[in-house]
């Protein structure tokens, strides 16, 4: 039996692709150089909002904030607000777009022009190419990325190719079969690191932290022991791969780029869904969109 969650994490690289060649027409409508912006999201699109906020503001672009849509600070000042969700319909973003109109300019991605954010945001960006039907999402959160990315200048075909090979290697069972994972990130790769742990947690019912690297042994070590795994996304710390060594963990440092290294992790988690016997598509107690009633 295939899920269309497999299907979905194998049509990334077409799917970045085409992001990449969506950027020209957006990057004019992306937030201006100086202005303070944040970004908002739920679930996976909160991480992917950190992981944009940092790429912006190391590019000395302007003071760049993410918030679960929830949690955004509506007394502090903002030039535009960018909001992110697939399915267009997430409860607690609709209300934040709806509270912000006529106030703060607002953006919003999304993988479906028939929901309620269109009506509300000052400008849509499109990627209804990536929308998906498992509730697990992958290739929206991840083309998302890729738009951004490559609006900010940065070549993606080296990236490309990358996930093209990890969606060919055999997986490493060892990983698959892990009792816990924990996964690590520094600067941007935070992010990543905490949607790697979502994956694995929603996909396969796992148990899975993630941290920023250079706090990961301020106690989250005491976890490491034989049978788990340490995966870092991006280079680690002077000492961490020895420290982990220590502890009988396994630690898993590749050097890719970690937005390839993500599209490893999704299938690993995908395997080990399949192995407990579990639906990858319908994460128990998930639904594809988090719509709360009155």
């Amino acid at each position: 039996m295939t899920f269309f969650v497999e299907e979905e994490i194998l049509s990334q690289p077409e799917c970045w692709t085409r992001a990449v060649q969506l950027a020209p027409s957006v990057e004019p409508q992306l937030p201006r150089s100086g202005e303070r912006v944040a970004f908002v999201g739920c679930g996976t699109s909160w991480f992917v909002a950190q992981i944009i906020a940092s790429w912006r503001e190391s590019l000395g672009l302007g003071e760049s904030d993410a918030f679960t849509a929830t949690e955004f600070p509506t007394g502090r000042r903002y030039d535009r607000v960018v909001a992110l969700t697939r399915s267009g319909t997430t409860t607690e973003v609709v209300d934040l777009l709806g509270s912000l109109q006529g106030r703060v300019p607002t953006m919003v991605v999304t993988g479906d022009l028939d929901t309620p954010v269109v009506g509300l945001a000052d400008q849509v960006v499109d990627l209804s190419f990536a929308d998906e039907q498992s509730v697990v999402q992958t290739r929206f959160a991840t083309s998302t990325l890729a738009l951004f990315r490559a609006a900010f200048g940065f070549d993606l075909a080296p990236v490309i190719a990358a996930a093209e090979e990890v969606l060919t290697v055999p997986l490493n069972q060892d990983l698959v079969r892990a009792e816990q994972m924990t996964f690590l990130g520094r600067g941007w790769t935070i992010g990543v690191a905490h949607e790697a742990a979502l994956k694995l947690r929603e996909t396969s019912s796992s148990w899975a932290e993630s941290y920023p690297a250079m706090d990961y042994r301020h106690g989250p070590i005491s976890i490491a022991a034989p049978g788990r795994v340490v995966w870092m996304f991006g280079t680690a710390p002077q000492g961490l791969a020895e420290d982990v060594a220590a502890t009988g963990a396994t630690f898993v440092e590749s050097g890719r780029d970690a937005l390839a290294e993500l599209v490893l992790l999704q299938r690993v988690a995908v395997a080990r869904a399949i192995d407990l016997g579990l639906n990858p598509d319908q994460p128990r107690s998930l639904t594809r969109s988090v719509v709360l009633s009155d």
